[in-house]
């Protein structure tokens, strides 16, 4: 290591220069959704749990944009298939006796 270091020649901020096209924001998200996220990037292999969260913002953009019809149809499959999963398996948990009380 030497003794001296020449930083007059030296200038302040980031390395790198951020990207024309992101812009820098303070924001405060729940950390069991931050956590969500960070580990979908953990069990991936590595990558920038910040990049799936703009994805998942993109996503949800673009499906806002979605017509009327197009989400009501979307919502009522997703309800149909909610409800023909929660039936089949009430029809393969047996039911237990019903026990009057007031018998």
């Amino acid at each position: 290591m030497k003794e001296h270091y020449d930083f007059s020649s030296g200038q302040r901020g980031a390395v790198v220069s951020p990207s024309p096209h992101k812009t820098r924001i303070t924001i405060r998200l729940d950390t069991d959704v931050v956590t969500w996220f960070k580990d979908q990037v953990h069990n991936a292999g590595g990558g920038n749990y910040q990049t799936l969260i703009n994805e998942a913002l993109r996503r949800h953009i673009s499906e806002a944009g979605e017509s009327l019809e197009g989400m009501l149809r979307r919502v009522l499959r997703e309800e149909l298939r909610r409800e023909t999963l929660s039936s089949a398996s009430a029809i393969a948990e047996p039911r237990q006796p019903y026990d009057d009380p007031e018998s």
